[in-house]
């Protein structure tokens, strides 16, 4: 189905005149296939990289973490293999080999510069800031002495040699080489959202019924997708916390958006009754 939505969705906008030059997507085997064979530059959004888009239950305790699905998330893998007693000074670099995905995306224009980046984590976290790759020979962060040195992982240890054997996967420099450094599909998810809103999926509706909530759903999202920042009585912004499932009880501070408008109905009624 994803693959026949892209498909008609191409034919579209290239009916109406619409140059593409590059698209961000999931890593979705149809649609990798699909648009190599129509030779479209495609990215892969930074999200699903991290996250994984494979919802199987990972490998039994103690299994070989090569047995992993191949989709299995980054993230759930690593988690795994820090739950094993030899590999528990992973668990300090969850959170920052995760925020290293989105820096290398976001800062490298070129596909062997996220490689270069995205591996030089494996020195980093042995308290080596240099690196053999003339396309990122550096860390960019200043020189400073840690407070906790033992966090630092040391080579040919079991910890050290797993994080590696998982971090240089074919699969996974494969896909970094084409993280999209510039679009993701948060807005798509977003939208898709503010879909299950107006056209509930427990809910069956008629053709032309699911197609006006369609329509209603992308009027409301392109009022309201840019909607600025709510602010107090004092003028300051306005944030709330957060807890989302994929932190396990982590808090997150979140922006408050202003109260959304409903403008595009009054110009529907304008247009039914004038």
């Amino acid at each position: 189905m994803e693959k026949e939505g892209l498909k008609r969705s191409l034919a579209l906008l290239e009916a109406r005149g619409v140059a593409l030059d590059s698209i961000v997507t999931d890593r979705h085997p149809q649609i990798q296939k699909f648009l190599r064979e129509a030779k479209v530059t495609q990215y892969y959004d930074v999200w699903h990289i991290e996250k994984g888009i494979c919802y199987c239950v990972c490998m039994l305790e103690g299994e070989n973490e090569d047995k992993m699905p191949l989709l299995a998330g980054l993230s759930k893998k690593l988690v795994k293999i820090a739950q094993n007693k030899d590999c528990e000074k992973l668990k300090k670099w969850l959170r920052s080999i995760k925020n290293h995905v989105y820096w290398t995306a976001a800062s490298s224009t070129s596909g062997p510069e996220r490689v270069a980046k995205w591996t030089s984590i494996l020195n980093h976290v042995q308290d080596i800031h240099t690196h053999e790759d003339p396309l990122f020979p550096q860390c960019l962060h200043p020189q400073r002495t840690s407070r906790d040195k033992s966090k630092w992982l040391t080579a040919r240890t079991p910890a050290f040699c797993r994080l590696e054997k998982a971090l240089t996967n074919k699969r996974i420099l494969k896909d970094v080489e084409k993280l999209s450094p510039h679009y993701q599909t948060s807005s798509l998810e977003a939208f898709h959202s503010v879909i299950l809103r107006f056209a509930p999926k427990n809910v069956v509706f008629p053709y032309l019924g699911m197609l006006c909530r369609l329509y209603l759903a992308a009027l409301h999202y392109n009022e309201n997708t840019d909607r600025p920042q709510a602010t107090s009585t004092s003028g300051e912004l306005l944030f709330r916390v957060s807890f989302p499932k994929s932190k396990h009880g982590e808090c997150t501070a979140k922006p408050v958006k202003a109260e959304p408008t409903f403008y595009y109905v009054d110009a529907l009624l304008d247009l039914i009754y004038l």
